[in-house]
């Protein structure tokens, strides 16, 4: 096969109209040649780090989206999947993924569970990651969330470092905020990236100390415009990621919008796409075409070098993306699942006080982080309350793997008037998590999960919605335009009830997020991010 445009060699930073030749799945020969193509070819996009399942979709439906916005290939870690069934989650990951013609390159989550406060499915412990990191489509030890583990020489933790040290494999960073000596010791543990700077000047403290600093931009958490100006001096040490992307949004765009950002801030358009295309190459030794002769034919052909609208995506040779449509077929899947919860009563979001004051989340829109606050208790007839005038919300998390007494906390910014909203998809141990306007709401909302063994769902005063999730409770059996369009649709209902957050739903699946301060509420109780323990919900 042969295909004619102007080549885009990104690592010459040149572009030359030429030819390519291509034979079984490899670039046998790129040649300067004269000719009438307008289009671009150049290497496919890669997201540095993704959890595919906050798509709500199986690897198989995310690649034939992904595809169409240039994406050729993914780091992908799978602890979300993990934390609900363990290594066999991570197994249905890779399996589901090689069914079709698309870059999945999985980790070895490292914790699981996220930390020792919370409930989840399933653990992965020193020796699972032995076993996860000697398989060849494994490719590094994915996000140590246990920054605390680490400055503390967790005996547990140093072991699952030392495996990847074994293995030659990289080791990715979750360290939202750490500075100082204490990221230096991080650093020091063989930790390479970090994808949770949410400041100019602590991205840049990681960059000087030699760490790779990914620019995240997701459904929830949006860092590009504090980090991108840091582009232009430090592309090589950079990449792109999503980390989280929901149905709707990966429907619209991929990290071509991020690319276009870039272009249109005016950053050199070469240092723009070394970050987005070879970097995660070089730094996670993936196995994907950079548009050199005798690489995988991996590439893409674009209109032009500013929004990077995609003409064709090639993978291995073959084409995946023409004229608008995706050529990736949907694939038939099995459905695992852990849900072994009984539906609850009125009486278990109850909870009797005479505080005068609460400690309250503060969610931030558009961010994992959030607040404490300290707002006034709102009670009737002993019982802890909703106060909608304020925007103080009653929020729950309830146990899925077990019969447990749901934890109980407050939050502000979710704004709802009237109803609540709850979801299965709950970082990182995937039990329930609901906010409401009242307990009833709350309780209905709840139920209508542990019915359907996981999901996304909204209620109102009279009426109900909800989207299953088949799939460990985290994702869809449907294709993605159908989930996309059914999510899009919760969304607009809990905006209808009052939300103001740009993505509540996704919002929501953070606030029981232990390992991203300050303020967080796991099954077993509220804990302080900072200090990293439990704290009180009433204050005296």
């Amino acid at each position: 096969m042969k295909l004619q445009g102007q080549i885009v060699d990104i690592s010459s930073r040149r572009i030359y109209k030429g030819e390519i030749q291509i034979n079984d799945g490899k670039i046998t020969a790129i040649v300067e040649k004269q000719h009438d193509s307008s289009n671009y070819i150049m290497p496919g996009f890669i997201d540095a780090h993704i959890h595919i399942e906050s798509s709500m979709l199986v690897p198989s439906e995310f690649a034939r989206i992904a595809v169409t916005h240039g994406t050729v290939a993914t780091v992908s870690d799978p602890h979300e999947i993990a934390n609900v069934l363990g290594i066999d989650g991570v197994k249905f990951m890779i399996e589901n993924g090689k069914q079709v013609p698309f870059k999945f390159n999985f980790g070895a989550p490292s914790c699981v569970p996220a930390t020792g406060f919370e409930s989840a499915g399933a653990v992965i412990d020193s020796e699972d990651i032995k076993i996860l990191l000697s398989d060849p489509d494994v490719k590094y030890l994915a996000e140590m969330m246990n920054y605390p583990g680490v400055l503390l020489d967790d005996v547990e933790v140093l072991k699952k470092l030392t495996w990847a040290k074994y293995f030659k494999k990289p080791v990715d960073g979750h360290a939202p905020g750490l500075k100082g000596d204490a990221i230096s010791k991080y650093i020091d543990a063989g930790i390479s990236t970090d994808h949770e700077c949410f400041t100019y000047d602590e991205a840049l403290e990681k960059l000087e100390k030699g760490m790779k600093v990914l620019i995240r931009e997701g459904s929830a958490a949006k860092n590009f415009d504090a980090l991108v100006d840091l582009l232009p001096k430090h592309y090589e040490n950079m990449m792109f990621c999503s980390d989280d992307k929901h149905p709707d949004d990966l429907l619209l765009g991929h990290i071509n919008e991020l690319c276009q950002r870039s272009i249109d801030r005016g950053i050199d358009m070469f240092k723009v796409l070394q970050a987005a295309c070879i970097n995660p190459v070089e730094h996670y030794n993936l196995d994907v075409g950079l548009l050199q002769t005798g690489d995988d034919a991996d590439f893409i052909v674009v209109e032009d070098l500013r929004t990077f609208k995609t003409v064709q995506t090639y993978i291995k040779g073959e084409l995946v993306f023409k004229n608008g449509k995706s050529l990736i077929k949907s694939v038939p899947l099995r459905k695992p699942n852990n849900f072994s919860c009984l539906k609850k009563n009125l009486s278990d979001f109850k909870v009797l006080s005479s505080a005068s004051n609460l400690r309250v989340i503060e969610a931030l829109d558009g961010q994992l982080v959030t607040n404490q606050l300290i707002e006034d208790a709102t009670i009737e007839k002993g019982n802890l309350v909703s106060n909608i005038e304020k925007d103080v919300l009653k929020m729950t998390v309830v146990n899925r793997y077990r019969d447990q007494k749901p934890a109980i906390a407050f939050i502000k910014n979710f704004g709802l008037k009237e109803g609540a909203i709850a979801s299965s998809v709950g970082h990182d141990s995937h039990n329930i998590i609901a906010v409401g306007a009242s307990d009833e709401a709350i309780c209905r909302a709840v139920n209508l999960l542990i019915e359907n063994k996981g999901g996304i769902a909204v209620v109102s005063e009279n009426e109900k919605w909800v989207m299953p999730l088949p799939v460990a409770g985290i994702m869809s059996d449907q294709d993605a335009e159908t989930i996309g369009k059914t999510y899009a649709q919760l969304d607009k209902k809990a905006k209808q009830l009052g939300s103001k957050l740009n993505a509540p739903f996704m919002t929501l699946s953070f606030m029981a997020l232990l390992v991203i301060p300050s303020l967080k509420l796991s099954d077993k109780g509220l804990f302080d991010g900072n200090k990293f323990k439990f704290t009180s919900l009433e204050v005296d």
